[in-house]
């Protein structure tokens, strides 16, 4: 009995490999079958030796500098349906911070004075120049919050849509279980886990809008798949608690008018995390 036990571990083992290198396989082949539609609709600006993409468009007096959340692998597309409305009147970019969008993934710790340098950089070789009014969305807060804090000048406004704040990272931070789950899920992407949960990768919800084209849909999936949980995006979570440390050991931006928008689902009016948030 012992025999044949041990004989069902090496089988199911073996099954297990096999089945995690038939998914590499698959997963790498389609990325590369994928990259003929990926061509960035923005610039590519050199800074720190890799490129970051910009998307701009509109007209007007005031820039609008839309900053996506963590894991929102492909900004450009999943953002537009908001960008959208405010570029008949205004000029807005879309940033892809390292390891997002069109973006080369930076292969660093992510530090906040890094990410802040390499965006305020991107911006100016796309020719915008500030003040910028900023429209962050959840961890991209942070930056926004730290923008404000060194350059005040350069920062008009911030337009907050359900912002993680420096002072909630710092007294909630992640615990040990939490980081190694982020690692986890990093490996699993590496390996092409994320082929087959699909809609953890990407909002099925913006495919059912009509505000992307049919190519542009198949290009919000390609690429989500492309960026989905990379090194950066591990590494920006990993170092949420340090940067926020930082940001938190500043003066808080007083002058910087602030518009707060905290969406909470009916749900999760009474959560854990609606607390701390608020």
């Amino acid at each position: 009995m012992k025999k044949k036990a041990k004989k069902m571990i090496v089988y199911m083992g073996a099954l297990f490999v096999l089945g995690m290198v038939i998914i590499c396989i698959y997963h790498y082949s389609l990325i590369q079958k994928e990259s003929a539609i990926l061509q960035p609709n923005g610039t590519l600006n050199n800074v720190d030796g890799q490129n970051l993409h910009v998307y701009q468009e509109g007209a007007g007096e005031d820039t609008y500098i839309f900053m996506a959340g963590s894991g929102i692998a492909a900004p450009v597309y999943e953002l537009k349906g908001l960008y959208r409305k405010f570029s008949q009147h205004h000029q807005i970019a879309v940033v892809d911070r390292a390891g997002y969008g069109y973006s080369d993934v930076a292969h660093d710790d992510r530090g906040i004075d890094t990410i802040l340098a390499q965006t305020r950089q991107a911006l100016l070789q796309s020719g915008l120049e500030p003040p910028y009014v900023l429209v962050p969305h959840s961890i991209s807060g942070l930056e926004a919050i730290y923008w404000a804090q060194k350059y005040p000048e350069e920062v008009k406004g911030i337009i907050a849509l359900d912002i993680g704040l420096p002072s909630q990272y710092v007294k909630h931070p992640m615990g040990t279980v939490d980081r190694w789950m982020v690692r986890g899920m990093h490996l699993a992407t590496k390996l092409g886990l994320h082929r087959l949960l699909p809609t953890q990768v990407y909002n099925p919800q913006v495919l059912q809008m009509s505000f992307l084209t049919a190519q542009e849909k198949e290009i919000y999936q390609a690429l989500s798949f492309k960026q989905f949980f990379n090194e950066d995006m591990q590494n920006e979570l990993l170092q949420v608690y340090e940067n926020s440390l930082q940001s938190e050991q500043l003066k808080k931006p007083q002058d910087t008018p602030i518009l707060l928008i905290d969406a909470i689902a009916e749900e999760n009016k009474h959560s854990k995390y609606t607390k701390q948030n608020r």
